[in-house]
């Protein structure tokens, strides 16, 4: 007979499916592909599926996945160890959260638009949170501030907290309730201390930032899903170090930074991709100051990254 249930851990092989009041873990046979992609995980956390249990040869039951069900959106990124599969990070979410910080460790150049394009493909809201704000100098607040303008001048909601002084948490909780919020970040930034700030008891592991380096390390290993008390779910996962987008086409960076978008039907030809093309209405927009420098910069190191990818790629055989 089959179950349905709801993935909310992932462990590598083993995923834990609440259905009803219990969990089981169960497992998978077989491959998946998500629009012909190679996937290092099947199944993700958000996913609804069916599973059969198994016969029992111990006390605990568990079973195997049979089916995942379709999934109204996902959030991937380029495995780290294997470039031409993807991961699948969540699925189903209402909503995603990027934390960064700008000290300890330091805000690295570009993260938040190379996260944002594991997002808007999909058309998930992403709310950008700046933690740590106790840190903050007054030259910090500034660079908060022109970040500020620059993503809610494109439609994201951005908030800077603490985890250490309470400082926008409640607004965080509010943003957070009632929603399945999937919360990805650096390593380091302090995503697990924020979490436990959001909803004290669930006691998620934390480390230092390392005085030698400078850099984060990864406390959360698993991605988890967790019931929140005002209602919603967050969905944790492991710190990102790097954004790789070997998956994407060019084109698709292009027509998922969304100003440029809205901007390229003006632009003289229709496969612009606003680098050196004449008659780019992007380019011009950035003269004009219409498009932050910051974005368009961070949008061709995206490109150039691609690019130089591919072209490793074509000569390896060479």
């Amino acid at each position: 007979m089959l179950l349905r249930g709801l993935v909310i851990k992932s462990t590598g092989n083993w995923y834990q499916v609440m259905s009803g009041t219990e969990t089981y873990p169960c497992r998978i046979i077989g491959k998946f592909r998500l629009n012909d992609k190679v996937l290092t995980n099947p199944v993700a956390v958000g996913d609804e599926v069916d599973f059969e249990l198994e016969r029992e040869s111990d006390h605990e039951k568990k079973g195997v996945i049979k089916k995942i069900l379709p999934r109204k959106n996902y959030i991937t990124r380029q495995s780290p160890r294997q470039k031409h599969h993807l991961h699948l990070l969540a699925a189903n979410v209402d909503q995603a959260i990027v934390v960064v910080t700008l000290v300890e460790p330091n805000l690295k150049q570009g993260f938040i638009d190379r996260f944002l394009l594991m997002t808007e493909p999909h058309n998930i809201p992403c709310i950008i949170v700046f933690n740590k704000s106790d840190l903050f100098e007054a030259e910090d607040l500034e660079i908060f501030n022109e970040y500020k303008n620059i993503y809610e001048g494109i439609g994201h909601q951005v908030i800077k907290v603490s985890a250490l002084d309470g400082d926008g948490i409640d607004t965080l909780r509010t943003l957070l309730k009632d929603k399945i919020t999937f919360i990805g970040g650096q390593s380091g930034v302090g995503k697990s201390t924020l979490i436990n700030a959001i909803q004290p008891g669930l006691d998620l592991r934390t480390t230092e930032i390392s005085d030698y380096s400078g850099k984060g390390t990864h406390t959360t290993t698993f991605a988890e899903m967790h019931p929140l008390l005002q209602g919603g779910m967050i969905i944790d996962t492991p710190g990102i170090k790097t954004l790789s987008f070997n998956n994407l086409e060019m084109m698709d960076v292009a027509h998922n930074f969304k100003e440029f978008f809205e901007l390229a039907k003006d632009c003289k030809y229709s496969d612009c991709l606003h680098r050196n093309e004449p008659g780019c209405a992007v380019k011009k927009a950035v003269e004009n100051n219409a498009i932050h420098s910051s974005r368009y910069e961070n949008y061709l190191s995206i490109l150039e990254d691609i690019e130089d990818q591919n072209f490793w790629e074509r000569h390896k055989e060479m």
